[in-house]
This record gives C-alpha cells, structure tokens and sequence, in this order.
C-alpha cells in the first residue's frame, strides 16, 4: 500500500510541475486566448477603416486585419473568414480607392494582407495584387530621391529610412511573398535588410533609438523590431548566412527587456524611464515575440514563458467591456525631446494596439 501511496504521490508530483511550467495554458476567462481573439476579431469587423488623410488604409488597421486572418485561419472559424474576406472584397470595386498607393513602407506594407488570404483561399486577385505591393519595395521609380537612389544601388529597398518601424512593415510582407511563392528572393530581401538595421541601430544594451537622431527608446518603436526580427526568424531558412546574425539581435534585445519589466509585468512608453506610464502596444510586441521565441526554441522556457505570460495575463486586464486594449500610445513620429514622448496622449482600441493582441492571441494557440 505504501508503495503504491508513493506512485500515486510521485506522479502527482511530476503531473503538477509539468502543469506549472505549461505557462501557455490554463488561462482564467478573461485571458482564454481564444475567447479574447475572437472578441477582439469581431470589435475590427465593427471598426471603421482607418485612412491616411481619407485615402488608402492605414497600416495600423492592416496589422490588425491580418492578426484577425491568422487568428480565424489557426482557430478555423469558417465564419469569421468569410466576413473579413467580405470586408477585402469591396477594395476590388467600390472601396478601390482605400487601396494604399505602393509609395512608401508604411503603404507597402499592406501587401501582406492580400497575401495572407491567397493563402486561405487561392484566388489569384489576392496573389496579384499582393505581390504588387511586395516587388515595387525593390522596384526603384522614376521619380526617387537622390537618397532612395542610393540605397537601391546598394541593393537594399528604396524605401530605407533607418526608422525602426520599417523592420515589420518590410519584414512581414516580404515574408508572405516568399511563403507563398517559395522564391527565396523575398527572404533574402528582408533577411539583407534586418542586418543592415540592426548593424546600424542596435545599442549594446539590445535596444534600437526611435531613429539615429533620437535618443529615446520608445516602446512601440522597439515592438517593431521585436515582432519584426521574429517574423523573419519564423520564416528564414536556418542556413540562411543571415539567420545567426539576426537570432543574436533578438537574442541580445529579450535578454535585456527582461531588466525594464514594470510592477504590472509589462514595459513603459520609454523603456528604460521608472518615471514614464505603462504602454500596452509596444508590451504586447514584446509578449508576442517571446512567446514565439519559447514557442520555437529560441529562448529558454523557464527563463521566458513566465515573462510573456505574466504580460499577456496583465495585458488582458488592459482590455475593456468594449473589448478594446487601453493605455496605447497614439500615432507617433520622431522628435528629439523626452517631454514628447511622455506627453503623447494615450487610448483605447487604436489599432496599433488591437493588432498586437491578435498576434499574441494565434502564439498562444498555435502549438
């Protein structure tokens, strides 16, 4: 009997450490990621777009579009498909001057989103208009700036600035070109252009200024280099010559946001300033990458899994009866002062937050 007491009490043991360190599961309600990325789907397909001065559609919304696909698409939610694809359909004839002119990163972008749903549908509008998006960030025009023409000589996209944001708006689309095409041009394209980045940008201690003449770190801003480097870890070829150097940057940057978590288990609008406020976009960012980081093998579970769950487990009680994320920081551009960035008001459902919540969402659940 004694024997057996001990069995039942030594496989009690081990069932009950293997349930601690599953920190991506056994979610309260509120946290369900499932329920949380299905509310937060069907709030984007209540939302209006978001437009740049009224023409074309903001990359915000795209991002938050696309976390929708990728959520509905791993959860198969044959329902919530069919209306964001209804939601697309009206850019092909009476919404057709929403599309966003190829013109520069942040419109680019949006190739992404015709992408991902030839992928979820194999209709051949979605692939060509998408890849439209993907090719014309190599496609010089005639009418580029002396700069711009420097940097295609150079063999990187017309469209480089050195604004950290760029890292996701170039990375994501390249890489759904690349996924679905297979031509690995698309991967070498962003793979060259996140080392140039992160050579330029990266400071020892794995954070990245808003840009070169700004000396902030402003959480957002870095989000986009973690989801950004993320993004192109998940889909480049592990003997692609630029994999290592990309995975020591990620490294080096979750290695040390580790050291500006805040009380709520999440990051501020100026990452290494106790005196600014909790910022939840950017925290979500960083929540999204580490999960994928444990997800894959990237980072230690232990040493990580607590922190992204922790900040997801935080991030979900940022989220309102509305199901909207609060505390986001506005749209925000470049300026050399700390005031700035300490005053920029901060809201509620703004797509630069919504996005990153869904992205969180599908990590969580994509096993």
């Amino acid at each position: 009997m004694r024997k057996i007491y001990l069995l039942l009490a030594s496989l009690f043991f081990v069932a009950s450490v293997a349930m601690a360190q599953n920190y991506f599961e056994n979610f309260p309600v509120n946290a369900d990621p499932k329920t949380v990325g299905e509310k937060l789907s069907k709030r984007f397909l209540e939302s209006k777009h978001q437009l740049y001065f009224d023409k074309g559609i903001h990359y915000a919304e795209v991002c938050t579009w696309y976390g929708a696909l990728r959520f509905v698409e791993l959860t198969n939610n044959q329902e919530l498909i069919k209306q964001l694809r209804n939601r697309f359909e009206l850019l092909f004839h009476i919404e057709k001057d929403l599309l966003p002119p190829p013109i520069h990163v942040d419109q680019n972008m949006f190739g992404c989103l015709p992408l991902r749903l030839y992928s979820i549908t194999g209709d051949q509008r979605y692939l060509d208009l998408g890849l439209t998006y993907a090719d014309s960030q190599w496609i010089l025009p005639p009418d580029a700036k002396e700069e711009e023409r420097k940097w295609h000589e150079k063999g990187y996209s017309w469209q480089t600035r050195l604004w950290i944001d760029d890292m996701y708006m170039i990375t994501i689309v390249q890489s759904e070109a690349h996924n679905i095409t297979g031509d690995i041009k698309y991967m070498d394209r962003a793979a060259k252009e996140m080392v140039l980045y992160l050579d330029e940008l990266q400071h020892p201690n794995g954070l990245f200024y808003h840009a070169p003449d700004v000396p902030f770190y402003w959480g957002r801003g870095d989000g986009w280099m973690a989801v950004g480097m993320t993004e192109l870890l998940f889909n480049l070829p592990q003997d692609d010559p630029h994999w290592e150097r990309i995975l020591n940057g990620y490294l080096l940057m979750m290695d040390n946001l580790k050291k500006y978590i805040n009380k709520d288990g999440l990051w501020n609008q100026l990452i290494d300033d106790p005196e600014s406020w909790t910022e939840t976009s950017g925290s979500a960012m960083f929540a999204y990458a580490m999960i994928v980081g444990v997800r894959n093998g990237w980072l230690n579970e232990g040493e990580f899994a607590p922190v992204a769950r922790r900040a997801w487990l935080s991030l979900c009680n940022y989220i309102n009866d509305k199901n909207d994320l609060t505390e986001v920081c506005i749209g925000t551009g470049k300026k050399n002062s700390r005031q700035y960035y300490l005053d920029r008001p901060c809201i509620a459902g703004d797509f630069h937050g919504q996005a990153p919540i869904l992205w969180c969402a599908y990590a969580l659940l994509d096993k």
